[in-house]
């Protein structure tokens, strides 16, 4: 990870995670929109990545907002599946002689689905593990409405009694969590073949190793993303998990000074929809942070 010395005694030091900010998926499906703001009528289906500085950037381009599940006529024109991806029956809904369809699903997404459907197509009963209601998810089951989503334990209450159980998880889910899920599952359901293909993708696993770095010497890590991001709030999970304190922002003008003044280490991060610009708009305000903390410490010993 990298170190920025702010002053010769700044107030604190701040430690940028070695991984963090935007993936690969969410850059390409930014990029694919963006190609198409010169094309009149452009509809995204939900929210392109959970990223308020990308939403006010499609408002600007007066690129509208439709529902994945309302696939309205009077929608026309180019029409962009968002990265985290919607299941074949959606995709199928909207397709029209009136409509452009740009599918921007991360591949990662699309390996998940890829793999559900493998296992269903072998006999195993479908079981995703993550975030009921999440877009991601939601594209993952819609294809199978026998699927079971697991959140949390109790929700393992509702495995049916089968022969072969097949399990994903959501792209954005934290290891250990997942490991411990498919524990459990082979606790409740002992006789069953319990199947698990690892689609947690490999940004994810990246910036969760680098915050555990960050974790064990810094009082405080700030970490920059959407309020609606699950990666981002793992990420603040994990941080408060380890005994650390936690700063979720969205954008730079979110921070307050005061929440550094007994500081010495702070470490910054961010979720995977997070443009790497807005991490380095966020570092300088802390420097500039940093650097008023110890003016002030200066001014105060003066006087």
């Amino acid at each position: 990870m990298q170190s920025v010395n702010i002053m010769n005694e700044p107030n604190f030091n701040v430690h940028l995670a070695s991984h963090y900010g935007v993936c690969f998926g969410v850059r390409d499906a930014i990029d694919a929109t963006r190609k198409t703001f010169n094309e009149g009528k452009v509809t995204v289906l939900g929210q392109l990545v959970h990223n308020p500085i990308v939403d006010d950037e499609l408002k600007r381009n007066h690129v509208r907002s439709g529902k994945l599940r309302d696939p309205s006529e009077d929608i026309t024109g180019t029409v962009i599946i968002t990265a985290h991806g919607a299941s074949n029956l959606d995709k199928d809904a909207w397709r029209s002689p009136n409509r452009k369809i740009v599918d921007t699903t991360c591949p990662l997404v699309r390996k998940a689905h890829d793999n559900l459907f493998k296992l269903v197509e072998l006999g195993y009963f479908p079981v995703v593990i993550g975030k009921k209601g999440h877009v991601e998810v939601e594209g993952l089951v819609g294809d199978f409405p026998q699927a079971l989503v697991i959140e949390k334990s109790s929700d393992l209450k509702k495995l049916p009694d089968v022969k072969k159980i097949g399990v994903v998880s959501q792209t954005t889910q934290r290891s250990d969590y997942v490991d411990g899920v498919i524990e459990s599952i082979r606790s409740h359901s002992p006789e069953a073949e319990v199947k698990f293909i690892d689609t947690i993708c490999s940004p994810t696993k990246n910036r969760q190793k680098s915050v555990r770095e960050l974790a064990q010497f810094c009082d405080a890590i700030v970490v920059v993303g959407g309020e609606n991001s699950n990666n981002t709030r793992q990420l603040v999970t994990t941080v408060e998990e380890l005994g650390s304190r936690a700063i979720h922002i969205q954008k730079a003008s979110d921070l307050d000074a005061d929440w550094f003044e007994a500081c010495s280490e702070v470490g910054l991060t961010a979720g995977t929809s997070t443009l790497k610009e807005t991490v380095q708009v966020v570092l300088e305000k802390l420097k500039l942070i940093a650097r008023d903390i110890y003016s002030d410490k200066l001014e105060k010993i003066a006087y």
